[in-house]
C-alpha cells in the first residue's frame, strides 16, 4: 500500500540580503550597487525532509518558532513549491495554515462555505448535505449571511475550520489555527479530528500545544532548523522537544510578543520563575524542596475575574496534575497593567526526572463557557535530580512519587 503522503528530500531555500534596508531610495539601491551590492544570503526554512505518512495515520509536527513546520505544510499544500525535491499528495486536501486561509472577508458565511467546498471539488448538491452541520458545529448560525469581515477572529477560525472538517477531505493540514478558539472549541475540534483519522482520514497536526499532540497523534516529528531530528511515538518525540528548551534548568523563562500561545491576550503571561525555599531562581529540585511558581502577567485594560489554572506534566507530556486557584481558596478579582503572582508547592515528593508546567489564564467559567485569554503548555521545565533518601538512591523506574506514609504494627 502507498502511503498517501511522501515527503522526498524536500528542501526548501529562501533568500536574504545583508545590508539592504527595505525602504532604500533610488541613490541608496545605485550606491549600494557601486559598492559591490547587497550580499545574499541563502535561508534555508527545510533541508532533506523525507517522511511517508500512511493513509488513516494522524502525525504531529512539533518545534520551535522558525523550525520549518509551517513551510513544510505550505509545500504539502502546493501553496509555496520546494527547492529541491519533491512533495507526492494522493488524496483531497484541506489546510488550515492560517484563520480563514480560503476565505473571502467581503462574503458571507454561507458563500465561503459554498467557494471552499467548491475549492475542494465538491457539488453544490454535495455542500447543502453538510451545510447544517457545518453551521452547527461552528456555532454561527445567527452570522450565517454576515460579510466574514465583520467575525471576531475566533468565529472566522471556528467556520474555517468546520468547514475543512465536514467536507470530508482525504488529509487535513492544521497549523495551529485552534489557538483562537475556546477551550470547548478546541476540545470539539480535536475530537472532530480523532473521529476523521479513526475514518480513514489523514491528519498532519502541527501544534505548540504538546498534551493535544499527544493525546491525538499516532507518530510525531521533531522538526530543528529545517530538519528532522527526532521521529516516533508522541512520548518519545515530546520527551526530546521538551529536553531542548533553552529554559529547562535555569528557572526562568521570558515570553514575547511573538511567543507561540493561544489565547485572545486581553491577559498575558510575560514570564515565569521557579524559585526554591531559599528564594534562589533554579530548576534543579530536590525530595522535600520547595517549588515557587512566580507568574508575571499584564493587562492592556482592567479585565476582572481573572482565572489562572497550572499543569504539571511528565516529560513525555503526561499529566501529573492541574491546578485550580479557585480550589487553593484563591481568587485574581481584577488584572490591570503588571501583576506578580506566586504559588508555592511545598516539600516536593516527585520521582528524579524532568517535568513541564504549562498556564492557562481565563475568564470565570459559566456553564463551561470562558474566554481563553493566555495559554502557554509546557512554558518551563524543571528538574528532580537523584537524590539519596535515607538508605537508598531514588529512580524514576521506581514510579512517580516518592511518599512516606505512616506505618504501624497492630496487634494481630
Amino acid at each position: 500500500m502507498k502511503p498517501i503522503i511522501e515527503m522526498q528530500s524536500i528542501s526548501k531555500k529562501y533568500r536574504t540580503y545583508r545590508n539592504r534596508s527595505p525602504y532604500q531610495t533610488l541613490r541608496d539601491s545605485l550606491w549600494s550597487l557601486l559598492r559591490g551590492g547587497a550580499k545574499e544570503e541563502p535561508l534555508w526554512a527545510l533541508r532533506d525532509i523525507s517522511v511517508q505518512v500512511m493513509q488513516g495515520e494522524v502525525l504531529g509536527v512539533v518545534g520551535d518558532n522558525g523550525a520549518g513546520k509551517t513551510t513544510l505544510l505550505k509545500i504539502l499544500s502546493q501553496i509555496t513549491p520546494p527547492s529541491s525535491g519533491r512533495a507526492i499528495v494522493r488524496g483531497r486536501v484541506a489546510s488550515l495554515l492560517e484563520v480563514g486561509t480560503g476565505f473571502h472577508p467581503e462574503l458571507t458565511g454561507r458563500e465561503n462555505i459554498f467557494l471552499n467546498g467548491s475549492i475542494l471539488g465538491l457539488t453544490a448538491r454535495e455542500i447543502k448535505k453538510r451545510f447544517d452541520e457545518i453551521l452547527a458545529f461552528a456555532e454561527v448560525e445567527d452570522f450565517v449571511d454576515t460579510p466574514l469581515k465583520y467575525y471576531s477572529t475566533g468565529m472566522s477560525a471556528r467556520l474555517a475550520f468546520s468547514v475543512a472538517a465536514h467536507l470530508d477531505p482525504d488529509i487535513l493540514l492544521v497549523d495551529e489555527v485552534l489557538s483562537v478558539g475556546d477551550a470547548e472549541f478546541q476540545r470539539k475540534s480535536l475530537a472532530r479530528m480523532t473521529d476523521l483519522a479513526r475514518s480513514g482520514r489523514t491528519v498532519l497536526f502541527v501544534s505548540h500545544n504538546l498534551p493535544a499532540v499527544r493525546q491525538l497523534c499516532s507518530r510525531c516529528i521533531l522538526l530543528r532548523d529545517g530538519q528532522v531530528c527526532e521521529e516516533g511515538r508522541p512520548d518519545e518525540v515530546i520527551g526530546a522537544y521538551l529536553s531542548t528548551q533553552t529554559h529547562q534548568e535555569n528557572g526562568r523563562a521570558i515570553f514575547p510578543g511573538d511567543y507561540p500561545r493561544s489565547g485572545n491576550q486581553k491577559v498575558r503571561l510575560t514570564s515565569i520563575e521557579l524559585r526554591n525555599q531559599n528564594d534562589a531562581v533554579t530548576g534543579l529540585y530536590g525530595i522535600g524542596d520547595n517549588l515557587g511558581i512566580h507568574l508575571y502577567l499584564t493587562a492592556e485594560t482592567n479585565v476582572r475575574s481573572v482565572k489562572v489554572v497550572l499543569e504539571i506534566l511528565e516529560s513525555n507530556g503526561g499529566k501529573v496534575a492541574t491546578i485550580y486557584d479557585s480550589d487553593s481558596c484563591f481568587a485574581l478579582r481584577s488584572v490591570s497593567g503588571a501583576v506578580h503572582l506566586s504559588v508555592t508547592l511545598c516539600d516536593l515528593r516527585f520521582y528524579p526526572g524532568a517535568y513541564a508546567i504549562g498556564v492557562e489564564i481565563l475568564s470565570e467559567i459559566v456553564g463551561w463557557r470562558y474566554d481563553l485569554y493566555d495559554q502557554l503548555p509546557s512554558c518551563i521545565t524543571f528538574r528532580m535530580i537523584n537524590d539519596r533518601v535515607g538508605h537508598r538512591t531514588l529512580h524514576r523506574t521506581d514510579g512517580l512519587l516518592y511518599l512516606t506514609p505512616d506505618w504501624k504494627r497492630h496487634a494481630a
